[in-house]
C-alpha cells in the first residue's frame, strides 16, 4: 500500500510535471507539494479533489490513503 504522498509524487512524475508546476495548478506553494510528497502534511479534502483532477487519479484512491495515515 502506498502513502498519499507516494501516489501524488508518482502521478506528478508520470505527467513529467515539476513540484512547482503542480503547485501552480492547484494553487498552493511549492513547499506544500514537497510536504505532501514527504508525508509531512496531508492535503485537505478540497485539495485532494484538485489533485485528483490535475493528476488524473481517482479522488477515492487519494481520500482512502489520506484517512489511513496514522497521526
Amino acid at each position: 500500500m502506498h502513502s498519499i504522498g507516494e501516489i501524488i509524487k508518482t502521478g506528478r512524475e508520470m505527467l513529467n510535471m515539476t513540484q512547482e508546476e503542480l503547485a501552480q495548478k492547484i494553487r498552493v506553494g511549492t513547499q506544500t507539494i514537497a510536504k505532501y510528497e514527504s508525508g509531512e502534511q496531508i492535503p485537505s479534502n478540497q485539495t485532494i479533489l484538485k489533485l485528483s483532477t490535475v493528476l488524473d487519479i481517482p479522488a477515492s484512491e487519494l481520500l482512502q490513503q489520506s484517512t489511513s495515515v496514522n497521526p
